[in-house]
């Protein structure tokens, strides 16, 4: 049984040799050391043996997101249609970090948000929100936002596939609603609107659903059979969120999207970190078939025992090791961590499991110690 055709085996819940592994993140295919940008991580040597394993021993998964072109243009649609209200610019500060303000300028007020690259951490922070208060939410609300528009371009997608061969698949990646408002905010003040100002945070997240459910459609019978990952449920998860408004801003604006993907011969695996007990039924609601990362206490709340025997016939199981564990741990240590994931994604009767990480490191530099834990992992794997 070769990679992908393992992949594909666990998405249907059929029989495999062994179960399958990745690195998430990480493929082999989209880091290239050779890149001279002073922000790819990459080129530091010390990535130079992890990348080879990724791209010898795992089961490759290469997240996708599918971009929207104008025709007959060609111009790039981005998702977020307040891009396009926005005016951007980009600047690289005394220290060589990479700054992008967008404004958006409505009626009464300026609306402005800040992020930050650093050249050496693989990660974009967010310094300044573009939204403060539900005033500026209102105020967003009420200006036109740009039409949606353009066609899938699946071209990078397919060369993705051909790169890969029979070594891995393309997964399709998206944010569903509720991550692209719950972004606009900081997570302090965004609590505060979504549990204060419901009605006000529904129009906001229906704005984003007309756009996200009619590109998944869309891209989902361009794309049929594929993978999908949709990530941020998490942010109504508890404790963020009360589970109640977790049906309210997760299951009802995922569950279409779902359906889209299924409806194509897809699987749809939801993306979510930290506690998940209180939730679980509404995730199966919402009818996906894959969940990740299923993080253990203390990132999370529920052991990867749990959710195989109460809800391993509904899902594909993707997890559990944490990416902390894989930093810190000694090697002996990561290699009881692997087995007991295995053993507990394995257990009894259930759909599929994928051996996976919650992320991966971000760092320029990549620590011996971090490369002898990923080797320890594949080792057990492959004496399976």
């Amino acid at each position: 049984m070769n990679r992908r055709e393992r992949l594909m085996a666990t998405m249907r819940g059929e029989p495999v040799d062994r179960p399958a592994v990745s690195f998430y993140e990480l493929n082999g295919l989209d880091e290239n050391p050779l890149d001279a940008d002073p922000f790819n991580i990459y080129s530091d040597p010390s990535w130079t043996p992890l990348l080879q394993l990724t791209r010898e021993k795992t089961d490759r998964m290469v997240l996708r997101g599918v971009l929207f072109r104008e025709t007959p243009t060609g111009e790039p649609v981005p998702l977020d249609p307040l891009r396009r209200l926005a005016e951007t610019r980009t600047w690289l500060d005394e220290s060589g970090r990479r700054l992008t303000e967008r404004t958006i300028r409505t009626p009464d007020r300026r609306l402005r948000s800040l992020t930050r690259r650093d050249p050496d951490i693989n990660t974009v922070w967010t310094i300044e929100h573009l939204l403060k208060t539900a005033d500026d939410m209102r105020a967003l609300l009420d200006l036109p936002w740009p039409a949606d528009a353009g066609q899938p371009d699946v071209a990078p997608v397919l060369a993705a596939e051909a790169a890969l061969g029979d070594t891995g698949i393309v997964v399709l990646d998206t944010p569903d609603p509720l991550c692209m408002a719950a972004d606009l905010f900081e997570m302090g003040r965004y609590t505060m609107v979504a549990l204060r100002e419901q009605a006000l945070f529904h129009e906001l997240l229906s704005r984003y659903a007309a756009i996200i459910h009619q590109r998944t459609e869309t891209v989902a019978q361009a794309l049929p059979g594929r993978l999908w990952r949709v990530f941020g449920p998490e942010y109504a998860s508890p404790p963020y969120l009360p589970p109640r408004l977790f049906a309210e801003y997760v299951v009802r604006y995922d569950r279409p999207m779902v359906e889209s993907i299924h409806r194509h011969g897809g699987f749809c695996r939801l993306h979510s970190h930290g506690n998940l007990r209180a939730v679980l039924d509404d995730i199966v609601s919402t009818d996906c078939m894959g969940l990740d990362p299923i993080e253990p206490p203390p990132q999370g709340d529920v052991e990867l025992s749990y959710v195989r025997e109460r809800y391993g016939d509904q899902f594909v199981l993707f997890g559990n090791l944490e990416i902390s564990d894989i930093e810190n741990l000694s090697p002996d240590e990561m290699e009881r961590k692997t087995r007991k994931a295995i053993a507990e994604g394995t257990a009894g009767h259930g759909r599929g499991f994928v051996l996976m990480p919650s992320a991966c490191p971000y760092g320029r530099h990549l620590p011996q110690s971090t490369l002898a834990n990923y080797e320890r992992i594949i080792d057990v794997v492959e004496s399976l």
